[in-house]
C-alpha cells in the first residue's frame, strides 16, 4: 500500500524522487507528492492524479536540493485529492513526512493537539503523525521521531525532513516495509527496492520499531528505545532490466508471458531428475519436525490463498497429511486451535501482507512450526518465519499476480512432493512428479502461442457482466482465481467455484448467453464436469472450456474451446491458470481498463 521514497545524496534529489514514484506507482495511485529539502525550507508539491500530473509542475532545471522525500498513495483515511496528498507538514512547516500503515490511535491523538491550539489541513491520519512530531520537534528531528512513535498505535513506514536540518532524513518502520539503499555518496529511503536499484544493489531492511538516520555521511541505525543496531548490508537479487516493461504494453501481459522463464528459475538447483530427490535449503533445518507434523495450516489472501487450496489437495495427496486452508484475516482473530505437531505455512508474494504476516505471528506465538513462501528476499514474512523458501519468480508490477501465482504453485508443488517422499511416495512415483514438473515450462510455452485464442473469447463476451467460473478437484481454485483476474482488472463480476456447487443456488443466476468458463481438463472428475456443462448449456450458458490437447468431446459441447498440454493432475492448475490470466487481461485492454494499475487495488497490502 502507497509507495515512499527519499534521498539524500551529493546530485539533485528531485529526479531521483520522481523515478522512485514511478516504479512505485503500482504500490497506489491516486494521488502523489514532494517536499525538497533546501536552505530556503521545505518545498511541497502534491497532486490528486498520477505522477504524470505532479511531474508536469515541477522544475527540475531550477531545484538542485540534494534531499527530499515523496510518496504515491493509496487512500485509507480521507478522499483522494490535493489536501489529503502526502506529504503533510506540521503546523509550522518545518517538519515534512511521508507515511504508509495506519495510525489506529489517530483521533484522540488529533483531539489533543487540537486542545493545544493545532490546526489540521487534512482528513488523513498521517498528518496527525507529521503534527506530533512538529509537537515534539526542538532542534533535534530524531529524538522528535522517536518521541512521536512512541505515542502511536499501529503500522508506519515514515520518512521524515525538517528545514532545520537540511540533508537529513529520519525513517522508522512499524508493520510497513522500509529499504534503505546504501550508495555512493547518497542513500535512498523506499518502500520497495524497485525504486532503489537504479542508484544501488546494496541494502538494508528495517525491522519492526527501527529507526535510521540518513545524511550524505552514512546511516544510523537504532531502536525505538534509542539501542544502536548493526544492520548488515546485503545485495538486492533483482536487475533494473527486470522491472523494465521489455517492449510489452502492459507489466501484466509481461509477466504472463515470464511464466516459462520463471518457473524454470523457480526449480533451478532444486530438482535432481536423476535421483528423483527434492532440495529444499530453506527447510534444512527443520527437516526431522516436518516430516513428523500431524496437521498443515496454510495461511493467505487473494491470489495466494488460490494458490494455497491447491497446496491442500497437493499435501493431502502426495504428503498424506491433513491440510486446511485459512484467510490470514480470519485466522488471526478466530482462536485457532494450534495443538501439537501443527505446522502453519504463510503464503505472500510480497512476504509483507499484512493480515498474512499478523497470522504468522500468530501461529508462532501458539507454538507452531511457521514457514514462509514468499518471492521477495529479506521481506518481514521470510525474516521472521521459522523456516521457508523463496519463490525466485523475479519482480512482480502487475497488481493482478500471475507469475507469483505459478511460482507458489511450484514452490508449493515441490514441498508436498519433498514430504511425500519422506513420509511414504516410492522414488519412482517422485520421479514421475518431477519429471512432469521439469516439462511445465515448455509446456506454458505451449499453451501462450495460443494467446490469440483467449483474445478472440475476450473479444466475443467483453461486454458481458457476469461470467462464471467452474473447476474440479484441483482446479476448483483455479477457477475461482480466474473469476478473481476478471474482477481485478476488468471490473466484470464474477464468480469461481467447484463445479458440483453450481446447483446449489449459482445456476440461477444462468442465462441465455452467459459466458461460463469450464476448465474440464482430463482427470478423476472428467465425466462429472460433461455433465455440468450439459446442465450449464441446457439453460443457455455458453461454454468457455479449458481442455486437455486432443479431447474432441468438449469441442462438441463448447463455444470456445483453449487446449492444453497433458499432464498429471496434481500438475494441471499451473497450465489451466494460464488461459485464464489472458482471457482476464485481453478483457481489460478492450474495455479500456488500467490493467497495471486498477482501480481501487495496490499491489501490496500491508493494512487491514
Amino acid at each position: 500500500m502507497c509507495g515512499i521514497v527519499g534521498y539524500v545524496g551529493e546530485k539533485a534529489a528531485l529526479p531521483a524522487l520522481i523515478e522512485g514514484l514511478k516504479r512505485l506507482e503500482y504500490r497506489g495511485y491516486d494521488s502523489c507528492g514532494v517536499a525538497l529539502s533546501g536552505q530556503g525550507g521545505i518545498d511541497v508539491r502534491k497532486s490528486q492524479g498520477r505522477i504524470s500530473v505532479l511531474e508536469a509542475q515541477l522544475d527540475f532545471e531550477a531545484d538542485r536540493s540534494t534531499s527530499g522525500i515523496a510518496h504515491t498513495r493509496w487512500a485509507t483515511h480521507g478522499a483522494p485529492n490535493d489536501v489529503n496528498a502526502h506529504p503533510h507538514c506540521d503546523a509550522s512547516r518545518r517538519i515534512a513526512l511521508v507515511h504508509n500503515g495506519i495510525v489506529e490511535n489517530y483521533q484522540p491523538l488529533r483531539i489533543y493537539l487540537e486542545q493545544q491550539g493545532v490546526t489540521f489541513r487534512s482528513e488523513t491520519d498521517s498528518e496527525v503523525l507529521a503534527q506530533l512530531i512538529g509537537w515534539f520537534y526542538d532542534g533535534d528531528l530524531e529524538k522528535a521521531v522517536r518521541e512521536a512513535l512512541c505515542k502511536v498505535q499501529g503500522t508506519y513506514g515514515i520518512a521524515v525532513i525538517s528545514n532545520d536540518e537540511p540533508g537529513v532524513i529520519v525513517a522508522a518502520r512499524r508493520g510497513s516495509p522500509l529499504i534503505i539503499g546504501v550508495g555512493r555518496g547518497e542513500y535512498v529511503v523506499a518502500s520497495d527496492a524497485s525504486a532503489i536499484i537504479e542508484h544501488t544493489t546494496q541494502v538494508i531492511y528495517l525491522c519492526d520499531n527501527e529507526i535510521v538516520r540518513l545524511t550524505v555521511e552514512g546511516f544510523h541505525t537504532t531502536t525505538l528505545d534509542a539501542e544502536p543496531v548493526t544492520k548488515e548490508v546485503q545485495e538486492v537479487e533483482w536487475t533494473l532490466e527486470q522491472i523494465e516493461l521489455a517492449g510489452y504494453e502492459h507489466y501484466m501481459l509481461k509477466e504472463i508471458f515470464e511464466q516459462p522463464a520463471s518457473l524454470s528459475t523457480g526449480m533451478r538447483g532444486r530438482v535432481d531428475l536423476r535421483e528423483g530427490t527434492i532440495r529444499l535449503g530453506g527447510l534444512a533445518d527443520c527437516t526431522r519436525e516436518l516430516t513428523h507434523c500431524r496437521r498443515i495450516i496454510m495461511t493467505a489472501c487473494g491470489t495466494a490463498w488460490h494458490a494455497a487450496l491447491v497446496g491442500e489437495y497437493l499435501f493431502e495427496d502426495l504428503a498424506r497429511v491433513p491440510t486446511e486452508v485459512d484467510y490470514a484475516s480470519e485466522f488471526r482473530y478466530r482462536n485457532p486451535i494450534v495443538g501439537e505437531g501443527t505446522v502453519v505455512i504463510a503464503v505472500s508474494q510480497s512476504g509483507e501482507t499484512a493480515d498474512t504476516l499478523a497470522a504468522l505471528r500468530e501461529a508462532k506465538q501458539r507454538g507452531a512450526l511457521t514457514l514462509g513462501v514468499v518471492n521477495t528476499v529479506g521481506s518481514t514474512i521470510a525474516r521472521e518465519a521459522d523456516a521457508g523458501v523463496y519463490l525466485h519468480v523475479g519482480p512482480e508490477i502487475g497488481v493482478a499476480s500471475t507469475k507469483a501465482f505459478t511460482g507458489q504453485l511450484t514452490v508449493l508443488t515441490l514441498m508436498a512432493a519433498s514430504l511425500g517422499r519422506r513420509r511414504h511416495l516410492s522414488q519412482p512415483a517422485a520421479r514421475e512428479i518431477l519429471e512432469a514438473l521439469a516439462a511445465i515450462p515448455d509446456q506454458v510455452k505451449t499453451v501462450l502461442a495460443r494467446a490469440a485464442e483467449a483474445e478472440a473469447v475476450a473479444e466475443a463476451y467483453q461486454h458481458r457482466d457476469n461470467w462464471l467460473y467452474l473447476g474440479r478437484g484441483y482446479n476448483f481454485p483455479v477457477a475461482m482465481e480466474g473469476a478473481l483476474k476478471l474482477k481485478e482488472i476488468s471490473y466484470i463480476h464474477a464468480e469461481g467455484l467447484p463445479a458440483a456447487e453450481m446447483k446449489h443456488g449459482p445456476i440461477a443466476l444462468i442465462n441465455e448467453g452467459m459466458p461460463v468458463v469450464v476448465i474440464a481438463t482430463r482427470g478423476a472428475q472428467y465425466e462429472k464436469i460433461i455433465s455440468n456443462i450439459e446442465e450449464v448449456r441446457t439453460r443457455g450458458g455458453h461454454i468457455i472450456a479449458v481442455a486437455t490437447e486432443g479431447d474432441r468431446q468438449v469441442a462438441k459441447l463448447a463455444e470456445h474451446v483453449l487446449y492444453v498440454p497433458h499432464t498429471m493432475e496434481p500438475l494441471q492448475p499451473l497450465l489451466t491458470v494460464v488461459p485464464l490470466q489472458l482471457i482476464a487481461y485481453y478483457t481489460a485492454v478492450l474495455r479500456g481498463c488500467n490493467v497495471d494499475k486498477p482501480r481501487n487495488l495496490a499491489k501490496s497490502v500491508t493494512v487491514e
